[in-house]
């Protein structure tokens, strides 16, 4: 028994010893704890919304209001012409327009009813038909609050106009997503793994007499894995619009100049977890385990970010794939040009070159 003790006790201090194993058992599960409880959720709240609003009459006013005393829905601005609508999108964070007629509170006594048109965004289909079943739901209920007042039946009937993705094909939103989970799943998978390789086979004392430089030995274990990545890029993006029917609206070059941008940061990030990792195992479950939980679920791919706790929407910033994604569908599904995904690019290239830098400062010149 006491020998059965013992071999107990020496597995505790191999486990307690190596932290990193510590931090997968007790921190990952603490992370998925945290992510499954906010990250798992359909609903969309505190989107802001705009209103182009010719009649400025008390019913149009109480629709308005209902929308923003909810949830759901924050007011943003007032559009002064039609033309105004699309911007929204394309250059500002709205998921919703309203459109009124003209004399909107007095054709709303008419037998037939009026109409409102609910114009979303369709490149994110998913959360386009939620924002627009909130809204579709608060505007009857206003017409019912109204109907009561006046002891008449009113009729408001939504019209839903969807943006960019009018037939509301899911793929136009999920393909994007899955390019960003892909990509940086698979190259920091590769590249986490080359210097934890090196250490397990005794390799390391090679490179480390050699007269490279560390920031060159870096860029060597990077160059092979990034010439790969091409051939995936080019798979995905085939298999994307020949087999999925997900268009290129704008231009393909930025397509690949952004996803080019993107493979650097993830095979950046992966070797900067190589050189934090002494095993290859580990290496691979931080890639693994400790990346995909992070980019499914707070790169707005699957879930609404608005709808988190605003702590959760401060970390997905440092989240690489939320940028690319967000880059992807304005090029791919609206067309934008590079002015419109500048802020993304710019943003990634800061975070590759800071991993880069990082990987170089935490390479070890000399062996433990």
């Amino acid at each position: 028994m006491k020998q059965f003790a013992a071999f107990v006790k020496k597995e505790f201090r191999h486990i307690l010893r190596d932290h990193w194993t510590m931090i997968i058992l007790l921190v990952l599960p603490i992370l998925m704890v945290i992510l499954f409880g906010y990250g798992i959720s359909t609903e969309v709240k505190n989107t802001r919304f705009a209103v182009l609003d010719p009649s400025r009459d008390v019913v149009t006013q109480g629709i308005v209001n209902k929308l923003a005393t909810s949830e759901y829905f924050i007011l943003g601005d007032y559009l002064t012409s039609e033309s105004q609508i699309e911007q929204c999108f394309t250059h500002s964070d709205y998921g919703l327009v309203l459109v009124f007629g003209n004399r909107f509170g007095e054709q709303i006594m008419d037998p037939d009813g009026v109409q409102i048109q609910l114009i979303a965004d369709g490149s994110d289909p998913n959360t386009a038909s939620i924002l627009t079943t909130y809204a579709t739901s608060l505007i009857s209920l206003y017409a019912k609050e109204l109907s009561k007042e006046d002891e008449k039946a009113l009729l408001i009937s939504p019209q839903v106009k969807l943006l960019f993705n009018p037939s509301m094909k899911n793929s136009f939103n999920t393909v994007p997503g899955i390019m960003g989970v892909i990509i940086i799943l698979i190259c920091a998978l590769m590249t986490s793994v080359s210097l934890t390789r090196e250490k397990e086979h005794g390799t390391m004392e090679v490179l480390l007499v050699s007269p490279m430089r560390p920031f060159l030995i870096i860029f060597s274990k990077m160059i092979p894995y990034f010439c790969i990545s091409l051939v995936n890029l080019a798979t995905i993006l085939l298999l994307s619009h020949y087999m999925l029917g997900v268009p290129i609206v704008g231009s393909f070059g930025l397509v690949v100049l952004i996803s080019l941008i993107y493979i650097f940061v993830s095979l950046a990030l992966g070797l900067f977890i190589s050189t934090v990792a002494e095993k290859q195992i580990v290496a691979l479950l931080i890639s693994a385990a400790g990346l995909m939980l992070p980019v499914v679920y707070l790169s707005g791919m699957m879930f609404p970010l608005e709808s988190m706790p605003v702590a959760l929407q401060w970390f997905a910033n440092i989240i690489p794939a939320k940028w690319f994604i967000i880059a992807m569908r304005n090029v791919m599904i609206k067309g934008l040009g590079i002015t419109s995904v500048l802020r993304e690019i710019i943003i990634l290239v800061g975070m590759g070159s800071l991993i880069v830098f990082a990987s170089i400062k935490r390479f070890k010149i000399r062996l433990d």
